[in-house]
């Protein structure tokens, strides 16, 4: 059985998070995301690895390419675990909306 990296240990590095910004605007290869960081193309290759192991991203061949891709099913569990924290702000934001749409400066 093939243990699953923690997704949550895994975004919590700035790199991977960047990582995974590239590759959810478009599929790149690795060459192509390394391009974009002034680390070694291992260490970048190393990110990426984490980043699958976790399902966050997928690899897909064309021709003598590999591509990786944003997996948004492995996004589902940061985004459960996100989810009450974002109802809980947004109900504070519509508050504050509504409480400055009746404030009235003092003159």
């Amino acid at each position: 059985m093939k243990l699953r990296r923690d997704v949550f240990q895994a975004i919590a590095d700035p790199t991977r998070r960047t990582i995974i910004s590239l590759v959810a605007l478009q599929a790149m290869t690795p060459s192509a995301i390394a391009n974009n960081f002034e680390y070694s193309r291992q260490t970048i290759s190393k990110h990426i690895q984490i980043l699958s192991e976790c399902d966050i991203l997928k690899q897909e061949q064309k021709g003598r390419e590999i591509y990786y891709h944003l997996n948004p099913e492995g996004m589902k569990e940061i985004a459960a675990f996100i989810e009450p924290f974002r109802k809980f702000w947004d109900e504070r934001y519509n508050k504050l909306e509504s409480v400055m749409k009746n404030y009235k400066p003092k003159k």
